[in-house]
C-alpha cells in the first residue's frame, strides 16, 4: 500500500466506494477516532453556504496567518492538483505527506466504506495534527449537516448565501436548504451569518440548536453601499463596534470578505487594519472572479454554476472595466438549471463560445447548450470539440481591450486556467 504515488492513490479512492457520494457522518466519524483525531485539540471555524465559502475561507486563512497562527485548511473542489485540497501554513500539502495520511486511513479504515472525500476530509485532519497547525478552517463540500466536515464541532460556524442548488441533495426551497447548512452549528458557540436575507428557518436553527452569539450580516457586521472603495464594520471582541478602513478589493465580495473577519473576532483574534489589508492582499480564491490580463487583453474566471451566482458575476462584469468587446465561454454540468443561467445574460455578450467535455460524464453538450442560446436569439455561438479549442477560438477574435468571461463550473474553469498561465507566463505580465 504505502509504495503507491499520489496518482495510484487517487485512483483507487475513486473506485473504493460505490457511490461518488454518500452523505453521513457515522462511518468517516468511526474512522477518525480509529486515527484518535477527534475532537481537535485547536480551534476550528466551519464554513458553509450555496456561494461564498472559498473566498470566505481564503480570506479567513490569510488573516489567521497575518494574526501569526499556523493554519490547516481544508477546501474543495480542486482545480488542477488534489494537493490544492489541503493547505498547512498557506503551502499545498506535499505528495508524500497525502501518501502518508491515505496510508494510515487505510489500514485504520478496517472494513468501513469511505468515499473520495471523506478520505481527503480525514487525510486533512491527519495532516493537521501530524504538522502541528493552530488553527483549523474547513469548508463544507455539500450541505453541511450530513457532510464530513460536520464530524468536527466548530467554535465558529460561519454561513454565507443559502440558494438554489443540488436540490437532490438539499432540498428544492431556500427553507430545506438552509436546514441543512444550519447542521455545523453547536451549542453554545457563535455562528455567523452572511446571507442578507436568510430563511427564518435558518434563525429558529440558531435558536433551536442554542448558537451564541448569532452574528447576522447587516446587523452586527456589515458594509456601506460597495463602489470602488468600501468601508465595513464588526462586532468586536469586547462586544463593541468596530469600524473597519476603507477597502478595494475587485474580486472579493464585501459580504464574504466582512464574514471571514468577523468569525475570526470571535475566535478571540485581534488584528490591525494594516493586517486586514495584507490579509486581503494574500487571499486567493481561484476562479472565483478571479482576474487575469494577458497582453493587453482580459478575462474574468468564475466557477459560477447556479443562478445566484451568474446574478453576482454580472455584478462583476459591470464593474470590471473593458474598452472593448465582451465575450463569453461557457460550459455547465447537465443537472444545473442551464436555461434559468443563461437567461439572464440577454445581450451582454457579443458571441458565445461553447465547449464539449468529452472525459465528463456530468457535463451538458456544447450543442445542446447552443440549442438553448440560439432559442434565447444568441446569434453568434461558436460550439468546439474541447475547452481548449474553444478558448483558442475565443482569443483568435480578441482584441486588446476586449474582456472574455470563462464560467459555468468548476471544471470549466479548471480545463482553461492552465493555458490561460502558460500564456500569461510567455508574456512575463502577472494577475
Amino acid at each position: 500500500m504505502s509504495k503507491r504515488t499520489l496518482d495510484e492513490w487517487l485512483r483507487y479512492l475513486e473506485s473504493l466506494h460505490p457511490n461518488a457520494m454518500d452523505l453521513g457522518l457515522e462511518r468517516v466519524t468511526q474512522v477518525a477516532h480509529s486515527l484518535s483525531l477527534l475532537p481537535l485539540t485547536v480551534p476550528a471555524v466551519t464554513v458553509a453556504g450555496t456561494n461564498g465559502k472559498g473566498s470566505t475561507v481564503a480570506v479567513l486563512e490569510s488573516l489567521l496567518r497575518e494574526c501569526g497562527h499556523r493554519v490547516g485548511t481544508f477546501t474543495s473542489p480542486h482545480f488542477l492538483r488534489f494537493n490544492e485540497r489541503i493547505r498547512i501554513d498557506g503551502e499545498d500539502a506535499a505528495d508524500d505527506d497525502i501518501v502518508a495520511a491515505f496510508t494510515a486511513i487505510e489500514q485504520a479504515r478496517g472494513g468501513v466504506s469511505l468515499t473520495y472525500f471523506e478520505f481527503a476530509n480525514l487525510a486533512a485532519l491527519w495532516l493537521f495534527r501530524e504538522q502541528g497547525v493552530d488553527r483549523v478552517v474547513l469548508e463544507v463540500g455539500l450541505g453541511g449537516r450530513l457532510d464530513s466536515t460536520n464530524m468536527v464541532d466548530a467554535d465558529v460556524a460561519v454561513i454565507t448565501s443559502i440558494d438554489l442548488d443540488h436540490q437532490e441533495w438539499l432540498g428544492d426551497t431556500r427553507a430545506a436548504i438552509a436546514r441543512e447548512k444550519a447542521g455545523i452549528m453547536r451549542p453554545g458557540k457563535p455562528v455567523v451569518i452572511a446571507d442578507p436575507e436568510p430563511p427564518a428557518e435558518l434563525l429558529e436553527c440558531a435558536q433551536q440548536v442554542a448558537a451564541a452569539p448569532v452574528m447576522q450580516l447587516g446587523h452586527e457586521f456589515g458594509y456601506g453601499e460597495p463602489g470602488a472603495s468600501w468601508q465595513g464594520y464588526l462586532t468586536g471582541a469586547d462586544a463593541g463596534r468596530r469600524e473597519l478602513p476603507s477597502l478595494a478589493t475587485e474580486a472579493l465580495w464585501p459580504s464574504n470578505i466582512c464574514a471571514a473577519l468577523q468569525a475570526a473576532c470571535l475566535l478571540g483574534e485581534t488584528f490591525s487594519d494594516e493586517q486586514v489589508r495584507r490579509a486581503l492582499a494574500g487571499a486567493h480564491s481561484t476562479g472565483r472572479c478571479q482576474h487575469l490580463d494577458i497582453a493587453g487583453r482580459h478575462y474574468l474566471l468564475d466557477v459560477a454554476h447556479n443562478p445566484a451566482a451568474i446574478d453576482k458575476l454580472l455584478e462583476k462584469i459591470d464593474a470590471t472595466p473593458c474598452n472593448g468587446k465582451v465575450i463569453a465561454l461557457f460550459s455547465a454540468m447537465k443537472d444545473k438549471p442551464v436555461e434559468a443561467m443563461l437567461s439572464r445574460f440577454g445581450a451582454r455578450f457579443q458571441a458565445w463560445f461553447l465547449g464539449e467535455q468529452p472525459a465528463n460524464p456530468r457535463a451538458m453538450a456544447a450543442t445542446d447548450i447552443a440549442d438553448i442560446l440560439h432559442a434565447q436569439g444568441q446569434q453568434r455561438v461558436s460550439v468546439s470539440k474541447n475547452l481548449r479549442q474553444a478558448l483558442r477560438r475565443a482569443q483568435a477574435v480578441m482584441q486588446s481591450g476586449d474582456l472574455l468571461v470563462v464560467f459555468g463550473s468548476f471544471f470549466t474553469v479548471a480545463a482553461v486556467l492552465p493555458q490561460l498561465e502558460r500564456d500569461q507566463g510567455k508574456t512575463g505580465l502577472h494577475e
